[in-house]
């Protein structure tokens, strides 16, 4: 009988050993490789070659043009960041001409968008003068309004425009050198050399601002240089005037609250002097208004939150004090035995979805990227840069996420539900609920009749963090701690204070009335916030945290000791490093402070009234100070993957699967987004000429869309017209009137067609002119032309220009800005 039970027993564990070793992996790779390549050509053939699996950065269209350059390769078009200029507005001892508003919008003519674009950029990408591109869907939003600017080429205009407000501050003109007090008007142009756009981009301007009268010179570095130039100095002290800035996207954004007040506002600590008490700062209480009330959810209607768009995009243009040029049409290569790649809206191809859905017969997955390490790893106001984003992304679970093709917000680590009766009426906070007070230290009870415009339930998926220690509610409730404690400054003593990220965090703050925990992974959050998309309350109302709640508070203490800083600014103005997790010194450091926690069984201010033991706290300083010893960082967090090595030396980042039970995703669960039915404009009937007074039809033939938009200018740059039709069996007829046809001005008119999908926010775009005569000159009109569009490999078609057409373009302009290639 016994020896029945042992087989009966081996049976068993042999059975046991055999479903583990066949569970269900959460991801495909064992591991993704990061890999800097700085040469996109050498990325390019390592691509081909099958080196690597994907390249992270765009590559040059000239390499990728005929059949045989894709040989081996994916090539996939990805809506791209943008570029711009950061202008110094300061006032200072050094004259700077930029501090006068109308130089600074002068620039908007000095610059040739469409050359940057046709030349620079080869067509992939369109002129921009606002931070939103024709591939955003506020675009929409704020057409009219971009379209009243009209911003072409025109050095004429900008060199009248400079002139006059030059001679108003005395300046005088010798020789053709400006000059102002006997000296030289000199402006220092810092330039990206590690990208040849904005390097060419940089270089332009510099001959154009010669040929008005300023002495140039010229500084060139990469972001790391930057930093500190530009984003780390004083304006007053104009160690810079221009800078050739590049932004990139990490997600695709439907309802976008953040990017006005990032762009155009002081507030955000994104413009010059970042909110730095000690630097001269920029200032607009106007901007600063329109993009809080855009940010904190403060209107009642899509209306008015239009409008609070549409104005602060005026302003923003107005003051130019960050001036947009194009938009960019990114073209990633991915191996061709490479599947699963998610082409987001937003991120493109470096997408937080590709190395977790990406899939092929290795177990590593080799990624090339431009920069292996810019900026600083830290989750309270580091990861400023695409190349750290890029793996942090897939290093940590958001609690909510964007759509890639829609741009809504969706539940990743917790699901919600909003309670609220419109922006005008307000829900009773149960007196339970709690606040944490910066002033007495400790959570406290909401006041009595306490009420709020909204209610938003969350349900977490907890897991494991990557020390194998469990997430819980206490590292959820120390993330509404630490923003309502940071952004709080109670005196001008008050260590909880950084200059950048304090002011974005008394923003959210203003909103949060109290907290309510229903049990150990249930929360109730109440918030003076009101949106018409209930997405956008609970992503604004979610707590999370994508580190434990121990290396948080060690990262604390070392900012309040003065050791480092949470951001840039503020290591520059203190003279400290900016805090980064990925470095040995600065892991070092927190593991120092945990292990002094450890020791005096340190227990944080915010949790002196939980009941959890002592073990628990030891515990969790145990496993963090474990990790940092063993893996030489104190990147800790709850993604599918886990950061495993850094080597500065070889350039590369290794993160490794983690094959954690706990972990609430499996692999295959993001393939959703591999395929987006994309709208497309497949033919255009529109009269090449027409005769003023008479009926347009335009028949315009779509694919995936719902509607059409178009807008009508006439020659002298004025909207004439502009409606929304709806697609019927993938066609639609725009009727221009005779009545506005009559408004029309001769020569030649211009005509933007969009084609929207109702669920996928990524709108085609056709613009063409026409030539429009006086009934009075009898001229002949042309016959009907059809525009049909062969099948396309990407939405950004319209963008890629005919070859003969690109060669008369490049010979004019070379020609008339005498700019050798």
């Amino acid at each position: 009988m016994n020896k029945v039970l042992v087989i009966i027993l081996a049976f068993l564990v042999s059975s046991i050993v055999y479903d583990e070793s066949f569970a269900e992996k959460n991801t495909f790779f064992d591991s993704v490789k990061f890999i800097q390549y700085l040469d996109e050509n050498t990325a390019l053939e390592e691509v081909r070659n099958e080196n690597l699996d994907i390249y992270y950065f765009t590559v040059s269209p000239d390499r990728l043009e005929s059949n045989q350059n894709r040989e081996g390769l994916q090539v996939f078009d990805s809506a791209g960041g943008s570029y711009s200029i950061l202008i110094n507005p300061a006032e200072s001892q050094k004259f700077n001409p930029f501090s006068s508003k109308d130089t600074r919008f002068a620039l908007n003519y000095l610059v040739d968008r469409k050359l940057i674009v046709n030349e620079l950029m080869g067509g992939y990408g369109s002129p921009i003068i606002s931070y939103y591109s024709p591939s955003d869907p506020e675009y929409l939003t704020v057409i009219e309004q971009l379209e009243t600017y009209n911003f072409r080429y025109n050095p004429t205009l900008a060199n009248q425009i400079i002139s006059k407000s030059l001679n108003e501050k005395g300046a005088t003109k010798i020789n053709e050198k400006w000059q102002i007090n006997g000296k030289p008007i000199e402006i220092t142009i810092f330039i990206r050399s590690d990208d040849p756009v904005r390097k060419s981009i940089g270089e332009i301007l510099s001959v154009e601002l010669e040929k008005i009268g300023f002495t140039v010179k010229k500084e060139f570095g990469d972001l790391n240089k930057a930093f500190v130039v530009v984003y780390g100095s004083n304006p007053s002290d104009v160690k810079w005037n221009l800078y050739t800035e590049g932004w990139g996207r990490s997600a695709f954004v439907k309802y976008d609250s953040v990017g006005l007040g990032q762009m155009y506002s002081p507030w955000f600590s994104n413009m010059p002097g970042f909110n730095d008490p000690s630097y001269w700062n920029y200032k607009n209480e106007r901007l600063d208004s329109l993009t809080q009330k855009i940010y904190t959810g403060d209107f009642e209607t899509s209306e008015q939150r239009t409008k609070l768009i549409q104005d602060a995009v005026v302003e923003g243009i107005n003051e130019s004090v960050r001036v947009f040029l194009a938009s960019k049409i990114d073209q990633y290569v991915v191996n061709e035995k490479t599947s699963g790649i998610v082409n987001d809206f937003g991120a493109g191809v470096p997408s937080r979805f590709t190395p977790i859905n990406a899939n092929n017969n290795n177990e590593e997955l080799v990624i090339g990227v431009k920069q292996i390490y810019q900026g600083a790893w830290n989750p309270i106001m580091g990861f400023g840069d695409s190349y750290s984003i890029h793996i942090w992304g897939i290093i940590s679970d958001p609690a909510t996420f964007k759509h890639p093709f829609t741009g809504k917000t969706f539940p990743v680590r917790a699901t919600w539900e909003v309670e609220n009766q419109g922006p005008n009426n307000k829900i009773s906070i149960p007196q339970e609920s709690k606040i944490w007070s910066p002033t007495l230290q400790k959570w406290v009870n909401v006041e009595a009749n306490s009420q709020s415009t909204s209610k938003v339930t969350f349900d977490f998926k907890f897991s494991n963090w990557h020390n194998g220690e469990k997430m819980d509610m206490n590292d959820v409730i120390h993330s509404l701690y630490f923003t309502v404690e940071w952004g709080t400054q109670t005196d001008e003593n008050d260590k909880t204070f950084d200059t950048e990220f304090t002011p974005r965090a008394a923003q959210s703050i203003q909103t949060i009335k109290g907290i309510n925990q229903i049990d150990e992974d249930t929360i109730e959050v109440y918030v003076d916030y009101w949106h018409f998309d209930e997405g956008e309350i609970a992503e604004w109302a979610v707590l999370w945290n994508t580190v434990p709640w121990e290396i948080t508070a060690a990262m604390e203490k070392a900012v309040m000791d003065g050791k480092v800083s949470f951001s840039r600014s503020g290591a520059t103005s203190k003279n400290v490093n900016w805090l980064s997790l990925i470095i040995t010194n600065d892991a070092n450091m927190i593991k120092e402070y945990l292990k002094e926690f450890k020791k005096s069984n340190h227990i944080p201010q915010s949790f002196i009234e939980n009941n959890e033991s002592s073990e628990y706290y030891q515990s969790r300083y145990d496993s963090s100070i474990d990790w940092i010893q063993n893996k030489q960082h104190a990147v800790i967090s709850n993604g599918p993957f886990y950061l495993e090595s850094y080597s500065p030396e070889s350039r590369t980042i290794k993160v490794t699967a983690f094959e954690d039970d706990s972990y609430p995703f499996k692999k295959g669960e993001w393939a959703k987004f591999e395929k987006a039915k994309v709208p497309t404009i497949e033919k255009i009937e529109i009269e090449k000429s027409v005769q003023r007074g008479d009926e347009i039809i335009i028949v315009v033939e779509t694919k995936n869309s719902d509607s059409i938009l178009y807008f009508l200018t006439g020659s002298d740059g004025e909207n004439v017209s502009s409606d929304t039709y709806f697609v019927d069996n993938n066609s639609a007829t725009i009727k221009i009137s005779s009545e506005e046809s009559n408004h029309l001005g001769t020569g030649a008119n211009n005509i933007k067609i969009f084609a929207i999908s109702n669920s996928v926010l990524k709108p085609d775009f056709y613009e063409s002119s026409f030539i429009v005569s006086d009934n009075e000159r009898g001229l002949p009109i042309s016959t009907t032309e059809e525009t049909e569009f062969a099948e396309k490999e990407s939405e950004y078609w319209f963008w890629t220009i005919p070859i003969i057409l690109v060669i008369i373009i490049l010979v004019y302009v070379k020609k008339r800005n005498q700019i050798k290639p």
